[in-house]
This record gives structure tokens, sequence and C-alpha cells, in this order.
């Protein structure tokens, strides 16, 4: 763990002295995120987080010595990363993309061996087995997460930060399991995230935003979450119970059920971009986008230390499971009328829509 401290370090150090130096370049090369549009952001801002943090984590990696089978990982991280860096510099076309998530998903299940072997006793029935169903399911969550965390890459801070409290749980759990592997990987790609947060996460020292994860960076960060909730909650490397994992993703995968729900229901392709995901509703409730993007992280932890307290006081599965679907539910309700949202948070400010 000392070699894991280290190497962490040095990959906040690296991650925070390349930023600067990638966005210099990526001004000088015109590779900038324009305003306009559904984009809100008031100036070009450099797309090019994805494209240090992730180079810089998987030398982190093999600095520590890669685990069995993650030169697949790698590789399905490396391919999305060139795809998204060409969305946002060319625009790729949707069912490209959409295909290219599924190859990288697939690189990271079969020759990865990242397959989900069982979901635990979440019906309260007994331990639920996925067999040959465990491929195919762990491929399509992938693809699903991936979208998820893309989709809710909104606000500064708002998508690298939810990765980071993801895998501070994960440590967490490591460390209580005493899992080296797990501990030690999470640390150097929290680092890594910390790096760029220090340029992306609004402060006291920061008004806004200098530099963007892109569609490379939040496409590869939805296939770095899942590719460590499957592992480290599956087989002989669990460091926590499936059912843990729901908790931690909540905020991602209710969001991308709720748009799917509501925009199915109003007769649209589920995949229609507008401005009704969750982190808009802060937004339009009056809070600035520093301070929406705290809420939202607080919900994130929360929902991810329920998870972990769950299983550390050993509730049961299924009532965690059943809690978490009904969570599921009562946001679907919500966000089939947005403004169901809105009128909730103004409460809460005690303010009213007038």
């Amino acid at each position: 763990m000392g070699d894991a401290f280290i190497i962490s370090g040095l990959s906040f150090l690296t991650v925070a002295a390349l930023i600067p130096l990638a966005c210099m370049l990526a001004r000088k090369t015109g590779f900038l995120d324009l305003p306009g549009g559904r984009k809100k952001h008031e100036a070009a801002v450099p797309p090019v987080g994805g494209i240090v943090i992730f180079p810089v984590f998987i030398f982190s990696v093999y600095a520590l010595g890669a685990p069995d089978k993650f030169f697949w990982f790698a590789a399905a991280l490396l391919l999305l990363l060139v795809t998204g860096a060409l969305d946002d510099r060319f625009t790729v076309p949707a069912w490209v993309k959409f295909g290219v998530q599924f190859i990288a998903a697939f690189l990271i299940v079969v020759p990865g061996g990242t397959a989900v072997e069982g979901l635990g006793n979440l019906m309260g029935f007994g331990p639920l087995w996925m067999g040959w169903g465990g491929i195919p399911f762990a491929v399509i969550a992938t693809v699903l997460l991936t979208n998820a965390v893309n989709l809710m890459d909104g606000l500064d801070g708002l998508a690298a930060g939810k990765g980071f409290i993801v895998l501070f749980w994960i440590g967490v759990c490591a460390a209580l399991a005493d899992n080296a592997e797990a501990a030690a990987l999470s640390a150097a790609f929290m680092a890594a995230l910390a790096g760029f947060l220090v340029y992306n996460l609004r402060h006291p020292w920061r008004k806004k935003a200098s530099v963007f994860l892109g569609d490379a960076g939040s496409l590869a960060l939805g296939l770095s979450l899942a590719w460590f909730v499957i592992r480290y909650s599956q087989g002989a490397n669990a460091v926590m119970d499936p059912f843990v994992v729901a908790w931690l993703l909540a905020i991602p995968i209710y969001d991308i059920c709720g748009q799917f729900a509501r925009r199915v229901s109003q007769g649209r392709h589920p995949f229609d971009p507008d401005h009704n995901h969750f982190h808009h509703h802060f937004i339009y409730a009056g809070l600035t986008p520093g301070r929406a993007t705290a809420a939202i992280l607080a919900i994130a932890f929360l929902t991810g230390s329920i998870g972990v307290g769950g299983m550390l006081l050993n509730l049961s599965e299924y009532v965690m499971g059943y809690a978490w679907v009904a969570f599921l539910l009562l946001h679907i309700y919500m966000s089939m009328r947005p403004h169901r949202f809105r009128r909730l948070l103004l409460r809460l400010r005690g303010r009213t829509a007038e």
C-alpha cells in the first residue's frame, strides 16, 4: 500500500500538471467545446480531460502491477477515448458511438472476464445466479451505465465528482475486506480524477470549469465504473455485495431510466436530447451550477452510504433491493412530469414557482 500511496500521489500531480498543457495545445489547434444549442457554458472550453486522465490511470495500474486481463480493459478504454475524441472534434454518428460502446463492453466482459455471476438474494427467494446470461447482462449493463454517465455530464464537476464518490466507497469496502488490489486501483483512479477536478469543479478559487471531460472522458468514465463495480462485486475479487452496486450507481441509473420512461411516454426516441435531466431540475429551481453539483454529489454520497451501510449492518439483501426499486419507481413517477421535481426543490428552498 506504500507503493499505491506514492503512485496515487504521482497520478494526481501528473494529471494536474498535464491538464494546463493539454488545454494550451487544444486552444492552439481549435479543439474546443463551443457554446450554443443545448450547451449553456459561456465560452469555448477544451474537452481534453478524459484524454489526460485515462492514459495516466492506465500507466498507474501497470506501475502498481496490473491485475489479470487488465489489458482488455485498457484496450476498451483507448477505443472509447479515440471515438469520443473524434466525436468531440468532428461529431460521430450516434449509431457508430453506440456500436463502439458495445464493442468496448464486449472486450471487458468476454476476453476481459468481467461477467456478472450472480445478483445475490435480491428478490428474497434465494441467490439469483446468472449462468450463461451473465455475459449479455454485463454487456448491456455496461453500455447503459456508459450512456448514463455520459448523459450525467452536464454540470461542472458532476460526472467526475460522481465517479470519485463511487470509487471512494469501493475503496472503503476494499479496505474493510483487506483487498489490496481493489484499494490500490481505486486510489489511483481517484487521484487521477482529483487532478482533473482541480480545474473542472467550481470552488472558491475557480468560478467555472476551465476544462471538460469531453465525450471521450465521460464515455471512458462510465466504462471504468462498470468494470470496477462488476469486478469487485463478483467472485473471488468481491469486496461488496451486488446490491451495494445498485446504491452506488443509483443517481445515473435513476436518471437514465426516468428520462427513457418520459420520452417513450411522449412518443419520442429514448435517446432524444433535452433539458429535463436530474441536474437540470436543480438549475431550474434556482440553484447555481456550483450549488447544484454540490447538492447532487451529496445525494450520491448518501445513496452510497446507504448501500455500504446496509452491507455492514447485514441488512437483508432483498430489503435493500426492494427499497432501491421503490426509489426508482418514485423517481420515474417524478420524471414523467418534470415540474414535480422543480416544485419539490422550490419547496425545500422555501420558495414557490411564482
